[in-house]
């Protein structure tokens, strides 16, 4: 089973939930335990991996038309607002799916920590505060909204007739940078395109990689994945060719956008991050996933934000 929309690493180290957990004595209160069983349930801490190309690519496009602490803010809260959204969709429309395969069963649905009618609620709130979001930050963002929900949702079906599902979550993540760039410029054109293209194909990438995990139980499932469908050396080997695009989108991105030498140096950290993560996984040794995605792939994200900040703000005197 692939990874879930903007969540990818809860195919490693998926942290199995107790039904009946509720907040110790002593504890931040009565509220605090359902707040981290949903929590749990969508990842929040992982919008980590989208946010920061998002905010790299509205500061890119503020150059020359500012950018106010109030549309920074709505970027943040769709970003937010429609990962929960699909991370809730993803919960639902996998549960059966979930409570079959060991790593998976104790998710919060198949477990019975979260009733179903609880992640509807949460999935169909946060898909309101996301187009409330993007209604505040324009009616281009606002008419491209329900296609983006569109796709979010529709990535968790692919799983189930398509090894190519890995690309299509590359798409929905992809659409995050892009729609920081429409939020600021009211338009597109080759950077927010590029920015695509990179965070796209990034990704879909690692998202074959924490494919690994389940391909096992994908090829008994009757799902699909590129692991399932080419093995563990093949599945490594169009990984790396993804994430090859990558860093070519991100280094051409320099001269197209403007950017200088920091951008470029900042590349060149993500580079060297992507060649270490495929170093440390090997068709022979599969134990450093954890690594890979929660530590290198953060980075990547990370670096190319402070990159990006350092040469728009600072470096280029804008």
């Amino acid at each position: 089973m692939t990874a879930t929309p903007m969540n990818q690493g809860d195919r490693v180290g998926d942290r199995r939930a107790s039904p009946g957990e509720t907040p110790t004595a002593g504890g931040p209160g009565p509220l605090w335990g359902p707040v981290k069983k949903f929590g749990r349930m969508i990842k929040f801490e992982h919008t980590l991996f989208a946010l920061p190309f998002a905010l790299a690519a509205a500061a890119i496009a503020a150059r020359g038309h500012g950018l106010s602490i109030a549309r920074v803010a709505g970027i943040v809260i769709a970003m937010a607002g429609a990962r929960t959204a699909a991370m809730g969709f993803n919960r639902i429309v996998d549960r059966h799916i979930d409570a079959r395969n060991p790593r998976t069963a104790g998710r919060e649905l198949p477990s019975g920590a979260i009733s179903l009618r609880a992640a509807w609620a949460l999935t169909l709130i946060a898909s309101t505060v996301f187009l409330g979001a993007a209604a505040a930050l324009g009616p281009l963002c606002l008419a491209l909204a329900p296609i983006a929900l569109a796709i979010l949702f529709g990535y968790s079906l692919t799983k189930r007739f398509t090894a190519l599902c890995h690309l299509f979550l590359g798409l929905a993540i992809a659409g995050g940078p892009a729609g920081a760039w429409i939020a600021v410029r009211g338009d597109f054109g080759w950077t927010p395109g590029l920015l695509m293209l990179a965070v796209g194909c990034w990704i879909a990438g690692f998202d074959i990689l924490y494919a690994l995990a389940d391909r096992d139980f994908d090829r008994a499932a009757g799902l699909h994945s590129i692991p399932a469908r080419l093995g563990v050396p093949g599945a490594l080997i169009v990984s790396g060719l993804l994430h090859a695009v990558t860093v070519a989108a991100l280094f051409a991105l320099a001269p197209i956008a403007g950017l200088g030498a920091a951008y470029v140096i900042g590349v060149f950290v993500v580079t060297v991050l992507l060649i270490y993560e495929h170093a440390i996984v090997r068709p022979t040794d599969l134990s450093r996933l954890n690594i890979a995605f929660f530590n290198l792939n953060g980075y990547v994200s990370v670096a190319f934000l402070a990159a990006t900040l350092i040469d728009v703000l600072f470096a280029r005197g804008s």
